[in-house]
Formats: C-alpha cells, structure tokens, sequence
C-alpha cells in the first residue's frame, strides 16, 4: 500500500466536518499526516517535501482540511528541527503541528532590516531566565501569535554577527506590547512589538549562546525558499488568538475564513479579468500575461526540482536566493499587468466587506483581490530580503567572489554602536 492509499483510506474514516478544528488537527498530527516531511520520531512521516505537498493538495481534494499553516509550520518547525534539543522538539513541535500555537518572528527592527545583525534588543540572563528588552517591527501575525522567534543581542563585546541568540518567547505576558501598522489595503497583517522586561526561560534558548545568527540563517533560508513553492498546509489561521479552533472544521473547507485566498497563480485571475473586459487582444497585455505566465511556470519547475534534489539527498545551491528573486519579479509583474488592465478603477480599494455595489468595479469576480494583492506587492519583495541582498548571497556565497568592503569586521558591537 503507497502512502498515498493509506492516507485516502485514513481520510475516509477519519473526516467529519462536524468535528471542531481543535480535534482534527490533532487527529492529523496523531498520525503523521500535518507534517509528513517531519521525521517520524517528532510527529511526521519521514516523507520528502515533494510527497508531503501532494499528501496536502490530496487532502483537500478530498474535501478536508490540510494541516496548519504560517510561521509556525514553515519556519519555527524546519528551524527546531535542526537547531533544537531534544526538550526543546518534545515541548514545542506538537503545538505546532496541532494548530494550537501560533509563532511571529521577532528579527527586524527600525534600525536593523537589511543589516539584520546590526540589532540592537538586549536578552540579559537572570538566573535560570532571560530579561529582554527592545522593539522590533514588520512584526507579522504578532497580534495573534502565542510564541514569537526572538533574535536579540546578548553580547555587546564581539562584533555584531557574534554576539545574537535565538529564543522563542512565550508572546502572552507583561512585557509584550504590540502595536498595528495599518497598511494601504486597509488591514493591519505587521506590527510593532515593544518588549519590556519579558522574560524567556533558558530551556528556550535555541542553538546556545551567542550562536544566533547561525539558527537566524536557517530560519531565514527556509523563508526564502517558501517563495514559488506550492501549499503545504491550508490557509485557515492557527493559534487560540484567532478563535478558529473550536469552530466546525466543515467552516473552514471553501476557505470562508482564511487569512488568504486559495492558492491560485496571479496569472490565471488575470487573463480571466482581460477576457471579461473584452481585452485580449491587446499586444502589450498579452506579452505581459505571457511573461508571467512563463516566470510562474518557471518558479514551480524549479521548486519542483529542488525537492527532486533534496529527496535524492543533494543540494541545489542558491535556489531559495533565486527562488525569492524570482517570486519579487513576479509580484512586480503582476502589479504592474493589475493596474494596466484595470486602469483607474484599480486605485480604488474596498476598506469593508459590505461596500460592494451593484454594477462597481469590487461587483465582479477576482477584481478585488487583485486590487489587494497589488497594493500589498511592495511587502513580499522586502519580507525574506531584497533582491540586493538576495543577489550579495549568491555572489559571495555561492559564486564565491569578493565580500562587499567592511569598515566593522572584527570590530566589537559595543564600540560600534559608542557613539550613537
């Protein structure tokens, strides 16, 4: 029986869309099936990345719910994989594969985006705990989120790269204050979050001290590889915060609910708008579309073999640096193809889901979303690193030629940071 039998065979005696979320992400979770890719001692299958994105889009053929989604699944548990103790695995993993914590990454900060190591939040060990202080910011999910991947400075005498550790803090304490941002498209998906003597226990300290920026890597090269990659997971939002847990799972099987849209490529709602407004003849629209078409098509063909890769045991080196520069290309692309093909009425955004009138630009299928999508693009090509600091790593990590020019190598973070 192939794997896939078994989990048609399971699915068909264990769904039941009266069951609330809670319980079926932990009947998931019970039998390997939220992360298959995980190994099979923390929770998974063992499978590839390849097997688990089919085991995800054959549970939601079925007519199911797929495992949860977000930070948590996509960068705290590749990164504790790898990075964490065994204690550390054993508490935490099952949280996130059931769906019951949600996680936000804490890194950036006002003065410390793209020179991430240049942060400035100080952990100062207490006793058996850490004493964190400190803001930080484009904090997304923050208001939501039960745990929080903390990067913070708890060495001043090293240069800067040196002196960072990992922590997962626990998000629901005094201490923790966030604050939205309020985007164009009206909604509020970052935050700041300003940390006050929040404390985080040393059993959560992930990879040692002062090794932070190694466990940062990790973390954050999963992130780029997110780009272009299909769906793992559902869209539904994880976490207590959300109140989704102990709804019906059947709520949640059209995605009534979820944080995004279905997964559906840019392109294809694009040419169904231009077929729609009469306008597919057009040259300069139809090159557009095809380019795009054609990027999307090539950002899917290299994931897919980057998995190839990974299931046969090698690397394919620099793909998720490439995989991020080809994602913000296509983001732009898709932007600009929006704003052609829908003209002014594209500069017109719906604030409430009830200000729709008959006959308006937000009355038909797709125009909306795109809208959305397009004054959301300018996130997604920061989020995970510009493609200047994409194309830095492969110059210098991959292709090996000379690093950028640095006044602070060597140079301790606390004398660089003396005189500001």
């Amino acid at each position: 029986m192939t794997y896939l039998d078994e989990l048609r065979e399971w699915l068909e005696d264990s769904w039941d869309p009266e069951l609330t979320l809670r319980t079926w992400w932990a009947k998931l979770a019970d039998d390997g099936w939220s992360q298959p890719h995980w190994p099979n001692e923390w929770g998974g299958r063992g499978l590839s990345l390849s097997d688990a994105t089919v085991v995800a889009r054959t549970i939601r053929e079925f007519g199911a719910v797929a495992g949860p989604p977000s930070i948590a699944t996509r960068l705290a548990g590749p990164t504790l994989l790898i990075h964490g103790t065994d204690d550390q695995k054993a508490r935490h993993l099952r949280g996130i594969a059931d769906g019951t914590d949600a996680y936000c990454q804490l890194f950036s900060e006002p003065n410390a985006g793209s020179d991430l190591a240049g942060l400035q939040c100080k952990a100062e060990p207490d006793g058996d705990d850490w004493v964190v202080n400190g803001q930080k910011v484009w904090t997304s999910h923050g208001q939501i989120a039960s745990r929080g991947l903390l990067l913070a400075r708890t060495n001043l005498d090293v240069p800067k790269h040196a002196g960072i550790s990992y922590f997962i803090l626990r998000m629901d304490q005094p201490g923790v204050e966030f604050r939205p941002l309020r985007e164009m498209t009206g909604r509020s998906f970052f935050n700041e979050v300003f940390l006050t003597n929040a404390r985080v226990s040393s059993a959560d300290l992930v990879g040692g001290v002062d090794n932070g920026w190694t466990v940062a890597n990790t973390t954050l090269g999963v992130e780029r590889a997110i780009s272009g990659g299909a769906e793992l997971s559902s869209t539904v939002v994880a976490g207590e915060v959300t109140g989704n847990l102990d709804r019906a799972v059947g709520t949640f099987v059209s995605g009534v609910t979820s944080s995004a849209p279905a997964k559906e490529s840019s392109s294809k709602r694009l040419m169904r708008v231009v077929r729609r407004n009469g306008r597919s003849d057009e040259p300069l629209i139809r090159d557009g579309l095809a380019a795009l078409y054609s990027l999307e098509r090539l950002i899917a063909l290299n994931t897919q073999r980057d998995r190839d890769f990974q299931s046969s045991g090698r690397e394919f080196p620099g793909q998720p640096n490439l995989a991020k520069i080809a994602e913000n290309q296509a983001v732009r692309l898709a932007r600009d193809l929006t704003f052609t093909i829908l003209g002014v009425a594209a500069t017109v955004h719906r604030y409430e889901e009830d200000d729709v009138s008959e006959g308006s630009v937000f009355d038909q299928p797709d125009t909306d979303g795109l809208i959305e999508t397009s004054l959301f693009s300018f996130a997604p090509q920061i989020m995970g690193g510009t493609d200047q600091i994409q194309r830095n790593i492969l110059g210098e990590r991959i292709l090996g030629l000379p690093r950028e020019p640095s006044t602070d190598k060597g140079v301790s973070f606390r004398e660089l940071t003396k005189n500001s």
